[in-house]
C-alpha cells in the first residue's frame, strides 16, 4: 500500500509548524481532503490502466473465445487439445510393449526391433504427454467390445498402412480369431471374427486413378504443346482400390501427400503428372498443387456421395519425413535416437527453411483449406510426429537408403492410433 506512506507524509507537511499545537477541525478536513483526492486519483489511474483490457475484444481469455467459436459452430466441446503436448521419457515402461517383433503383419523393413536397431525399445518409452490432458494408450478389448460390427478402411499410402499395421498388432493380442481377406478391393484386410470388425487397408497413392501418358501419333492438346512422356492423372475418378470402400466401411481414414512432392517419380520435366477433368486434359496444364486441390475435392464429394449414413469420414495430416544432409537419393540419413528439441523442429519444418522436410506442413495448408466446412474430421498427428526423428527405420532391415520416412514397429503410429481411437470414441458419442 504505497500510497499510504505518501498520505502520511503529506499529513506531516501540513500538520508542522514552528510552534506544536493539536490540529484544527480545518487542517484536519484538509488532511482527509488530499487523503480522499488521493485514494481516487490512484483508483483512476488504476482503472484507466486496466480499461482497454475490459472492452478490448481481442483480449478475451481464450476460455470465452473457445466458448464462443464452439457456440458459433455448434460442434460438441473437445475436453482438451490432444495434439498440443510434448514427449516425455518414461524409464519404467515395461520392456514388451503392446506387442512385440513377433506380430507377423509388420512389414521386415519396418521391424526395428527384430533387426536390433539400436534404440529400438527406447522409442516405445517415449509417452505423448497433452498440455491439459491425458492421452492414455488405447484398451483393444474395450476397443473390440465398442466397434462391435463395425468396419474401418485405411486409405492412402504406406504411411496409412504403417498406422493399420500398428492398430491389427495391438487388436491381435487380444483377439486371436482372425480371417484374412480383401474387403472392396482392399489390399489387406482382417475381420476379428469374435467381435465382427473388420479393418482393411486401401493402397492409393494419389487417392484418384493415374497411369502413365504416352502422346498420340495423330496429335492431341498435349502433344501440340510439345509433351512427351508423363502421367496421366484423372482429377474426378477415384483410384479402383479404395472406390468401393466409402459404401463397405462404417470408419473411413484417409491420407494422401508424399507421392505428390515426389520428383523422383514425377520428374516435373522428364514425366510430369498430367491432369485431366471428363476425359480432357487441364488446360492450360497446371502445377501438382492445384492439382492436389483439384482430387481433394472430387474425392470429398465422391466420398459424401457413397458413404453410408451415420459412417465416420476422417482424413490424416501429413507424416513429416526426417532426412538430414539431403534427400533419401541423395544421402540423407536420420541418426538420433532422442526426440528432437522445439528449435531442431523449427529448423527442419520451417516453410521459409525450404529443406528436405517442408512438405509435410506444406501439404497440411492444402488439406486443411480443401476440409474446412467438410464432414470430415481431422485427425492432426503431424505436430506430435516433426519431435520423433529417433522413431524411424533408417538402415534397420538392410536398406540401401536410410528409410526416414516410415515408421519403427512398434513405435510412433501406435500414439496415432490412440489419438484416432480417442477421437473416434468422441465422435461415436455425440453420433
Amino acid at each position: 500500500m504505497a500510497h499510504h506512506h505518501h498520505n502520511n507524509h503529506h499529513t506531516t507537511a501540513t500538520t508542522t509548524t514552528t510552534k506544536p499545537q493539536k490540529p484544527t477541525t480545518t487542517t484536519t478536513t484538509t488532511t482527509l481532503l488530499i487523503i480522499t483526492l488521493l485514494c481516487f486519483t490512484t483508483l483512476f489511474i488504476i482503472f484507466s490502466t486496466f480499461k482497454p483490457s475490459f472492452t478490448s475484444s481481442s483480449s478475451s481469455s481464450p476460455n470465452q473465445l473457445k466458448t464462443l467459436e464452439i457456440a458459433q459452430t455448434q460442434k460438441p466441446p473437445q475436453p482438451c487439445d490432444l495434439t498440443d503436448g510434448q514427449w516425455v521419457f518414461d524409464p519404467t515402461a515395461e520392456r514388451s510393449p503392446r506387442y512385440d517383433q513377433t506380430c507377423k503383419e509388420i512389414f521386415k523393413g519396418w521391424n526395428c526391433m527384430l533387426s536390433n536397431k539400436s534404440n529400438a525399445f527406447d522409442i516405445v518409452r517415449w509417452k505423448w504427454v497433452p498440455k491439459s490432458c491425458r492421452l492414455s494408450p488405447f484398451d483393444p478389448l474395450l476397443f473390440l467390445q465398442r466397434f462391435r460390427d463395425t468396419s474401418i478402411g485405411f486409405i492412402g499410402d504406406s504411411l496409412n498402412r504403417n498406422m493399420f499395421v500398428s492398430l491389427f498388432c495391438t487388436l491381435r493380442q487380444v483377439s486371436s480369431d482372425v480371417k484374412k481377406w480383401h474387403p472392396a478391393k482392399a489390399d489387406r484386410g482382417f475381420t476379428f471374427l469374435q467381435y465382427n470388425l473388420t479393418i482393411a487397408y486401401h493402397r492409393t497413392n494419389l487417392l484418384a486413378r493415374y497411369g502413365r501418358w504416352s502422346p498420340n501419333a495423330s496429335g492431341g492438346l498435349l502433344e501440340s504443346l510439345g509433351y512427351k512422356d508423363g502421367y496421366r492423372v484423372d482429377v474426378d475418378v477415384p483410384d479402383s482400390k479404395w472406390a468401393e470402400a466409402p459404401s463397405f466401411h462404417d470408419v473411413v481414414i484417409f491420407n494422401t501427400g508424399h507421392w505428390w512432392v515426389a520428383p523422383a517419380k514425377f520428374d516435373p520435366v522428364k514425366s510430369p503428372m498430367l491432369f485431366f477433368k471428363d476425359g480432357m486434359p487441364v488446360m492450360p496444364p497446371t502445377t501438382p498443387d492445384i492439382g492436389l486441390d483439384m482430387v481433394l475435392q472430387h474425392m470429398m464429394t465422391y466420398v459424401d456421395s457413397k458413404m453410408r449414413p451415420g459412417g465416420i469420414k476422417v482424413f490424416r495430416t501429413q507424416s513429416p519425413r526426417h532426412f538430414e544432409g539431403g534427400d533419401w537419393d541423395q544421402g540423407g540419413s536420420c541418426p538420433r535416437v532422442k526426440p528432437l528439441f522445439p528449435e531442431e523442429v523449427r529448423q527442419l519444418f520451417s516453410l521459409e527453411n525450404n529443406g528436405t522436410n517442408v512438405e509435410a506442413r506444406s501439404i497440411n495448408i492444402h488439406l486443411e483449406k480443401a476440409m474446412k466446412g467438410s464432414s470430415f474430421h481431422i485427425l492432426n498427428i503431424t505436430h506430435m510426429s516433426e519431435y520423433r526423428a529417433d522413431a524411424h527405420p533408417a538402415k534397420a532391415g538392410g536398406k540401401k537408403h536410410d528409410d526416414c520416412m516410415h515408421w519403427c514397429l512398434p513405435g510412433l503410429t501406435d500414439t496415432w492410433n490412440d489419438l484416432f481411437v480417442s477421437y473416434l470414441y468422441t465422435i461415436k458419442s455425440h453420433h
